[in-house]
């Protein structure tokens, strides 16, 4: 090679360099931008920093006849052939001997005070809480609240050195695809660090009426329960809680931004006091968008307003739709539901609405949300009412899982119990009940209103709708 070809070669070599230089901070730029963080190099440091912070814990609960063993992760949430009643009884429907059940999970501290976030379902009803920390103390730890809703539970330990908090996080900010780290003690393996992405946001699935969960597929086994599940900020963006026992890769995290709320009401009041409307809801599908004139998409139907509630009150009327509350567009009956029950007890509310075309705005006066009336088919043995069901509103989700359209009216029945009048009068998981000696149901609050009434001995007629088979008509006592 000549001088001159050596020279050239030179000139070219310096001005690519010079140009990759110039672009380069561009492309490290946009390839490390922070909301969008890339594949990390590791995760060692952000495990060392929530380390600190989590917690495991173990507890010992006297169980009665066998007990129910936690669904979510010992068996599929999606099983329609699971009966919920089954886990009360052994063979041939004859009741277990108690026995001391110990089990396993997670959590994590929020403060120096000592106060733990964990699940409902680790705490519930136990005789007895140990905590154990990352240095390998050991605390009893005492409940500060419950919110079985949304299986949040606040505890709390008196510890004799400084505790370490872990920092909250905001989930609303999660996109999917985003890294994040669970921490927990799977099968007692304690302080175990598992790495996946945010596979989904907004799941539903068939857990309770408040339901907002992160999908993720770092993997999350029994143990992990209550847990945080941490961003690559080391800051916690949801509360591990269930997976699909039947799939890999299937786990599923209560978000921060919405146990924030539920944590607060607990360390405050040991409880948690949801705002209550009153009325009857539904998505609107396009068909009923065009019907009412609705411009574009978003607001939510009114099927039902109860009498003397504050929706009634406040001059709500059924096939009003509700565009905004407090100024806060609102697009489906989830949405709805969600910001009326984080919505303080007692405040006075305004509601935009559509009514026969026209754009309307009254104010309501939220009053509390008695949740018990969800649990209604689910009375104690020892309450007159038992029939053996549990029941559940019908909603646009389940209605779609047992076959019937989501705008039929009607209190569905997921489950009966083995031996009960119910189940021996051929009540079946999957009945839709429509009507109570010629009453009309269309909520579990209009069946517990019709069922009060009557008196042990009395008879119960049942008008019973069955997906693919018609009506029927069970008839049994109470």
């Amino acid at each position: 090679m000549n001088k001159t070809n050596k020279i050239i070669r030179l000139i070219i070599i310096v001005t690519f360099v010079g140009a990759f230089a110039a672009v380069a901070p561009a492309i490290l730029t946009a390839s490390q931008t922070p909301d969008v963080p890339m594949v990390p190099n590791n995760f060692s440091q952000l495990a060392k920093d929530a380390k600190p912070s989590v917690v495991n814990i173990r507890t010992v609960t006297t169980v009665k006849g066998g007990g129910r063993v936690f669904r979510h992760f010992f068996g599929n949430p999606f099983d329609e052939k699971r009966n919920p009643f089954d886990e009360f009884w052994g063979p041939n429907n004859q009741p277990q001997q108690d026995f001391k059940q110990r089990s396993l999970g997670s959590g994590f501290i929020i403060d120096r005070e000592g106060y733990i976030v964990t699940n409902n379902h680790v705490v519930e009803n136990a005789d007895q809480i140990k905590v154990k920390l990352a240095d390998e103390r050991e605390y009893d730890a005492e409940i500060v609240g419950r919110d079985p809703n949304t299986d949040l539970a606040l505890i709390k330990i008196s510890a004799d050195t400084d505790l370490v908090p872990i920092q909250m996080g905001d989930s609303d900010r999660l996109l999917v695809g985003n890294w994040v780290v669970a921490i927990g003690s799977p099968f007692g393996l304690e302080q175990t660090v598992t790495a996946g992405i945010v596979s989904a946001k907004g799941r539903i699935i068939g857990f309770g009426p408040y339901e907002d969960f992160i999908q993720t597929d770092a993997s999350i086994n029994p143990g992990n329960s209550g847990g945080p599940l941490v961003n690559l900020q080391g800051e916690v963006v949801g509360i591990n809680t269930a997976i699909v026992a039947s799939g890999q890769g299937i786990g599923f995290a209560i978000p921060m931004n919405m146990a924030k709320t539920i944590i607060s009401q607990l360390k405050s009041s040991g409880e948690v006091t949801r705002g209550w409307l009153g009325v009857g809801i539904q998505d609107l599908t396009d068909e009923l968008q065009s019907y009412y004139g609705v411009e574009d998409r978003g607001g939510v139907l009114i099927t039902q307003v109860f009498e003397g509630d504050p929706a009634d009150k406040g001059g709500i009327k059924v096939n009003d739709i509700i565009l905004e509350i407090d100024g806060k567009r609102v697009q489906t009956a989830r949405e709805l539901s969600g910001i009326i029950a984080n919505t303080k007890v007692g405040k006075m509310t305004t509601i935009k609405l559509l009514r026969e075309g026209e754009t309307e705005t009254v104010r309501v006066e939220l009053a509390k949300r008695d949740d018990s009336e969800l649990l209604a088919g689910k009375p104690s043995k020892d309450t007159s009412q038992d029939m053996g069901l549990e029941l559940m509103d019908l909603t646009k989700d389940n209605a779609n899982r047992f076959g019937f359209d989501a705008d039929e009216a009607g209190v569905l029945v997921v489950g009966t119990k083995p031996g009960s009048k119910a189940a021996e009068a051929g009540i079946r998981r999957g009945d839709l009940i429509k009507e109570v000696n010629h009453s009309r149901v269309a909520s579990i609050r209009d069946y517990t209103k019709v069922i009060e009434k009557l008196d042990e001995g009395d008879e119960v007629q049942c008008l019973i709708r069955r997906a693919r088979e018609g009506f029927v008509v069970v008839t049994f006592k109470k």
